[in-house]
């Protein structure tokens, strides 16, 4: 059974964003976009944080050790060690307003990862697929803020928000070649003024999404029925992700806003397991 959230004692920043659980580290990463942090809280309490040098909008590990993100100039992999950034592939380097946001790796090691620009002009974005050779592809264009993605328990579905379309949207994937096609809407957000952002899917199918201005988070069935409404103490919450040992905690990020100066990370019992968050294969 879901239960109440607790809010965890830690620096999350003003934007905390895209929560991954590391079962090898055994503890959560996430970052501070605006900041270009990626903090790391381990089981026991501890915690490290690292600087990027750039705004950083999602973090995976990474298959041959460290760490992936996505900054602003495109995606980077990061010694845990050191703290030293070294250039993977660059993108839209091109369009200077732009940065990347949120994104998450798919089981062959893929890197999903979309971008946005700055002052969120309509279709100005992209969402794009690094692959574990480095090269990278445009997977869907005219994305205004790219964010929350992830995969049916089979694989054989992609879910995707753009977030001002307040629109889950569903793609059939091919997870032999990393390609999704037939986007159709999974699920449509009351009209609440809220915006969905950040997802992940549970292993029952079901897909959990954090509500920006909306205060919670909805889970729907794998039939796009809201199912449940998690409550969260913060307006602007951005992501959520399933941890433990288990993988049957529900982590979830939330940013300031109204009420709230600053970011925070939450914590509680989802009632379901989720789906292991795979690593960067490159």
């Amino acid at each position: 059974m879901t239960g109440p959230l607790e809010r965890l004692p830690v620096a999350a920043g003003t934007l905390a964003e895209c929560p991954y659980w590391d079962a090898v580290a055994a503890g959560l990463y996430w970052v501070d976009i605006p900041a270009g942090q990626v903090h790391f809280l381990d089981e026991s309490g501890g915690q490290r944080s690292w600087e990027a040098g750039q705004p950083a909008g999602a973090v995976a590990r990474r298959a041959g050790g460290g760490l992936v993100l996505a900054v602003r100039d495109g995606f980077v992999t990061m010694d845990t060690a050191t703290g030293q950034t070294s250039a993977l592939a660059p993108v839209e380097l091109d369009l200077p307003g732009n940065r990347m946001n949120d994104g998450a790796c798919d089981r062959a090691g893929r890197f999903f990862a979309g971008t946005k620009a700055e002052d969120d002009a309509p279709g100005a974005g992209a969402l794009y697929r690094l692959d574990p050779d480095h090269t990278v592809s445009r997977v869907i264009a005219d994305v205004t803020i790219s964010n929350g993605i992830g995969w049916s328990p089979d694989e054989r579905l992609m879910y995707y928000v753009d977030s001002p379309t307040r629109c889950i949207d569903v793609f059939d994937y091919d997870p032999a070649a990393g390609t999704a096609e037939g986007r159709r809407p999974f699920a449509r957000l009351p009209a609440s003024g809220a915006m969905p952002d950040g997802l992940t899917v549970d292993a029952e199918g079901g897909v959990w999404v954090a509500l920006w201005g909306g205060s919670a988070v909805y889970r729907y069935d794998a039939a796009g029925r809201l199912d449940l409404v998690l409550e969260v103490p913060h307006v602007n919450v951005t992501s959520c992700a399933f941890g433990g040992p288990g993988l049957d905690l529900l982590y979830v990020t939330a940013a300031a806003g109204p009420g709230a100066a600053e970011g925070a990370l939450y914590r509680g019992p989802a009632g379901v397991a989720g789906q292991p968050a795979y690593p960067f294969g490159g």
